[in-house]
Parts: structure tokens; sequence; C-alpha cells
């Protein structure tokens, strides 16, 4: 086929793919079914016929996987950020904070060892796999987040799943840093661990959330401030929440900060402002389907990934690390953290169970093979593929029966609305 009849060919079919996820979603929603599943049995179904499609191989295409991916996570976190209720407040938050710093940090660690021990992986590649697919994905599990914002229902799991999600975007960064410093170089171990500790980690953390709270301010003003002087038309604050996510990023990266956690920290405190505000949920909306636009193209992609050869590196080690990382490592580093919280033993194995593996995992990935040399990059991405696929699956089955099962073990969650008329009536 000639190249523009493939890439009219492949317009048509995002068209449509784009389409259908206005209606998809709600028919699965009675099912044991996410429509993420669907799309990517479409992208495989779709690369089986005979008919010339763009490669979908991200070792083919690093760098546009890199950025299509990243686009994907940092537009996600700032709709993420946009509909969580509560303020934030290191009570508040100690579950997603135990989730980060205790979770996240025990998956690393276990699943490293693991891909040293099973799959006889060398250090560096190790760590990056472990680093690429310890974060819970802000993209892939809206099924388990809470809902729009002031909507309500914002129980523990979804409260803690959904701050988990758009914390450890960002945290998991120093790790996949951590990769790159244990590659073979010519300044010694112990100066590039050093440099890793000053720089990856303290550096680009603190600049990472000063800059996200800077933005968030300063955003927060534009919006709520500047149209009591200088009025702006409704309809434009869609665009107004993309300059959250594009403009918190930029900058932050701009001075080597972690973009990703200043996007959601830019969110939760533009959030903070006006709570009540319409314009919350309008932007909240406009990031959603800009989300949506990235997801089904990504997951169609992923599924021609598939069947175009992503998994030919897979072997039952890497299989066995995937499903062991899924069902045991990340399920028991959660119960550990969440050890003393006022969780019911249902959440605790909710909140622990549901790390659900996505978009994320394949940014890091990218991110680090195009900036270092990983001998074992066709086998990383096999067992990342796998795992991601795994988890797309599994959990996509579960979600829909064990959060209608936990609805009916729980009170029902008022809303902002309804707890602050309470307040006004006593």
């Amino acid at each position: 086929m000639p190249l523009m009849d493939s890439y009219n060919l492949l317009l048509a079919v995002f068209g449509i793919s784009i389409l259908t996820v206005a209606w998809v979603p709600s028919l699965v929603k009675k099912y044991s079914l996410s429509y993420p599943i669907l799309f990517v049995a479409f992208g495989m179904l779709l690369y089986q016929l005979p008919v010339e499609l763009p490669n979908p191989n991200p070792l083919i295409h690093k760098t546009f996987v890199t950025h299509l991916t990243e686009l994907c996570v940092i537009v996600s976190l700032t709709g993420t950020g946009l509909k969580i209720d509560r303020r934030f407040s290191f009570p508040g938050w100690a579950i997603p904070l135990r989730l980060v710093l205790i979770t996240m940090i025990l998956t690393i660690a276990a699943f490293a060892l693991a891909g040293w021990l099973i799959a006889s992986l060398v250090p560096a590649s190790a760590v990056l796999l472990a680093a690429a697919l310890a974060p819970t994905d802000p993209v892939l599990a809206s099924d388990v987040q809470v809902g729009d914002p002031n909507e309500g229902g914002e129980d523990n799991v979804r409260f803690a799943l959904t701050g988990e999600a758009g914390l450890n975007d960002g945290l998991a960064f120093p790790f996949v840093h951590l990769s790159l410093a244990l590659l073979p170089a010519t300044a010694p171990l112990a100066e590039r661990l050093l440099d890793w500790l000053w720089m990856d980690v303290l550096y680009r953390i603190v600049v990472g959330v000063v800059f996200g709270w800077l933005a968030g301010k300063a955003l927060a003003y534009l919006i709520f401030g500047l149209p009591k002087k200088i009025e702006i038309k409704a309809d434009a604050y869609g665009f107004v929440a993309l300059a959250v996510t594009l403009t918190s990023y930029g900058v932050t990266e701009l001075v080597h900060g972690y973009g990703f956690l200043a996007v959601f920290i830019a969110a939760i405190t533009l959030r903070n402002r006006e709570r009540t505000h319409e314009y919350h949920r309008e932007m909240h909306d406009f990031s959603d389907q800009i989300e949506k636009l990235f997801i089904i193209i990504l997951l169609v992609l992923f599924g021609g990934a598939l069947v175009n050869g992503i998994l030919d590196e897979l072997t039952w080690q890497g299989a066995l690390l995937g499903v062991l990382l899924v069902v045991v490592i990340r399920p028991l580093a959660g119960w550990v953290a969440l050890i003393g919280t006022k969780t019911t033993r249902p959440e605790r194995w909710i909140i622990a169970g549901f790390g659900i593996r996505g978009i994320g995992c394949f940014f890091y990935l990218a991110y680090a093979i195009e900036n270092g040399g990983f001998a074992e990059k066709e086998e990383i991405w096999s067992i990342t593929a796998f795992t991601v696929l795994f988890s797309i699956i599994l959990h996509g089955m579960l979600a829909t029966p064990v959060m209608n099962k936990l609805d009916k073990l729980q009170p029902p969650v008022s809303t902002p609305e309804e707890r602050e008329l309470k307040r006004h009536i006593k």
C-alpha cells in the first residue's frame, strides 16, 4: 500500500478509535472488563491485517515513544490532581505517602533483586526494570480512582490509589537515574552515586516540589484572581488546564527538576483555591478528554507492538518476574506500608493489590534507553510489555466487581457540598 494511503488509513483508524471511546467505557462498566483491554486487542487485530502500517516497535522510534508517553502522563497527572477533593496535609495524605515512600521503594528493591537472581539481569538493567515497573499508573487506573471534582466518593481506597498514582510518577525518577548511574562509565562508581544522591534525589525532588507549588499559586491567581479585574471567557478554561500542565512541566524541566512531580503538585495547589468552583470541573473534563486521546493512540500502538516482536525476547523467567510483581511483590509491599493505618482488612488488600502498571512504565523505559546504553534493552522491553499487558487484563477484569463489592461494604461518602452544608447547619 502506498505511504500516503497508509497514512490516511491510520488517521481513519485512530478517528474511529477515538470516537468509540465516547461509548465503550459506559458499555463495559457493567462487566468485568475495562476499555483498555479492548483497545489493546483492537491494535493487535489491526496490525494483523495485510496493510502497511508504521512499525510500532518502541526500540525503533525511541524519541517518539518517549515524548508521546511523556505527554500522556503529564496530562493525566493534571487531571488526577484536579479531581482530588481532599486538601493536602501530612496526616490526611498519610496513606498515599506511605505507598510512595515505603511500598514503592520496597517494590523496587525486591523486584531489582528478583530481576538479578531470576532473570540474570545485570544490576543496571535490573534497577531500570524495577524503577520503570514500580510506580502505579495514573493513566489506566481511572476505574479505581476518585471521581470528578466535587463529586465525592473519596473513600480510603480510591483516595489512596489516586494520590499514590499522582505522587509516585515523579518519585520513581530517581531510581531511573540510579540505573543510568550504574552503567559502565569512566568516572568512579562512588563519584557517580554521590552525584546521583545530590542531583537526582535531593535537588530534582526539591525543585519539582517548589516549582510545582509556585506554578500552582501563580496559575490559581490567573484563573481565579485575574477574572475579577479582567474577564476571561468560561470556554477558555480547558486551555488553562493545558497551560497548567505544559507550563509547570516545561519550566521545572528547564531547571532540571522533576516535571512529573511539579505537574501533580501544581494541580493539587490549584485545586485548593476556590474548591467548589465549577471551573475545576471544566479544567478536569478538558484534561480528561486530551488524556483519552493519547491513551487510545498508545493502546492501539501497544497492541500492534505485541504482535510485531516486542515480546520476542520474553523468557519464562521474564514472565515469572512480571507475575511476581503484580500478584506477590506489590501486594505484600503495599500491605507492609499500610500496617498501623486506619484502614480495614479489605481496604488494605484492595489498595495493596491494585498497583496498576501502564503508560508511565513505557515512558521511564523509553527515557532511560534513549539516554543510556543498556545491553539488555530488548529483554527489558519484553518483560515490561508482558507485565503491563498482564496488569491491564488482571486489574481490568477485577476493578469493577471489586470496587462494587467495596461500595456495598461501606457507607457512602458525602460530597464537599454536602459537608459544607452540614457545617452551615451546625
